[in-house]
């Protein structure tokens, strides 16, 4: 069983009385795909985007046995209004909850919630519960403000409270040290870094022991800086026994190394080096399987780069299926 726990939907429309700032879905002639609208940005969508039918033929056309979907990122807008934003919201994940139920086992949906408004957020939680979904996407930061702020803490502590999984998605934010061709690649990896690195050091991640992460692209350069991390410390390399003396910032919590193993990661690092350097440092437990799928192409067929890591069996079985539903929170399927 394959379970690709990275891929996106977007809703095939919007109501007709939506407030003006909301995206739009507009015909595209000669297709049967939708143009999105959103402020500046026009993304074809193809069909697999918003039908059903046409995820579940994709799934079989590549191997794969389940998708979780989650929503575009474009539709992480949090500059828009609170109310708005909540509005949006409710509508991506009522589409969401409809996409699932054309085949539940298959299809496992995550919603969105208006981080602008952290405690409306949270209150959305359970509303995200009730309609059958399986967790929520968040971006990396929230209008350049990390995730691992204090201000975020109570929506992290609904979350699992709730046993919902959170998706941590990469998302660039504007940075004038580097040109606008990097936004899609350097940017999307210092973003992951920064987010799961703020859940560490801000108190997130020791005040919610239990809450069930995952980031995407592996959280970006976030795996390398950790040797770095342990060492300022624990003042020793390679994980060996503490050696105060040396350690730069000491303390009596769990080590970075070991926060870093609550979280789960999604193995779209593009090389089978990169992702053999997460397996021996993070562990094959945490690992997922994730495509970007439809927005990017999955490697034909899925995880064939995974497949030649190495892995055992039962490491093959964990990062294929088993870890996205520990993830998620629900029982294996068959």
């Amino acid at each position: 069983m394959i379970v690709d726990a990275h891929t996106h939907f977007l809703p095939s429309g919007y109501p007709d009385d939506a407030p003006s700032c909301f995206p739009r879905m507009d015909p595209i002639d000669g297709s049967d795909d939708l143009l999105l609208v959103f402020d500046q940005m026009r993304f074809p969508a193809k069909q697999v985007f918003f039908e059903a039918e046409k995820r579940i033929e994709a799934q079989e056309a590549s191997g794969t046995s389940a998708e979780v979907v989650s929503p575009m990122p474009p539709l992480l807008r949090y500059d828009l209004p609170a109310a708005d934003g909540l509005a949006l919201a409710r509508h991506v994940n009522d589409f969401a909850a409809a996409l699932s139920s054309h085949d539940p086992e298959r299809i496992i949906a995550l919603g969105m919630v208006p981080m602008q408004d952290p405690e409306a957020a949270a209150g959305e939680l359970r509303a995200i519960r009730d309609r059958g979904l399986a967790g929520v996407e968040i971006a990396s930061n929230i209008l350049g403000r990390s995730i691992g702020d204090a201000r975020f803490l109570p929506f992290f502590q609904e979350a699992e409270r709730l046993g919902l999984a959170v998706f941590v998605h990469a998302m660039p934010s504007p940075i004038d040290r580097l040109p606008a061709s990097a936004t899609g690649t350097y940017v999307v990896g210092i973003e992951g870094m920064y987010a799961a690195a703020s859940l560490i050091l801000g108190g997130t991640a020791a005040a919610c022991p239990d809450l069930r992460l995952s980031f995407s692209h592996a959280a970006g350069g976030f795996a390398m800086s950790l040797p770095r991390a342990n060492y300022f410390w624990g003042g020793s390399w390679n994980e060996e026994p503490r050696d105060l003396e040396r350690a730069v910032m000491p303390d009596d919590g769990p080590s970075p190394l070991e926060y870093a193993r609550r979280f789960y990661y999604d193995s779209m690092v593009f090389d089978r080096r990169a992702i053999r350097y997460l397996v021996d440092l993070l562990g094959a437990d945490r690992l997922l399987i994730g495509s970007d799928f439809p927005a990017m192409l999955r490697e034909e067929p899925i995880a064939r780069t995974l497949r030649t890591v190495g892995l055992s069996d039962d490491e093959w079985r964990d990062v294929a299926a088993r870890n996205a539903f520990r993830w998620l929170g629900i029982p294996e399927r068959a």
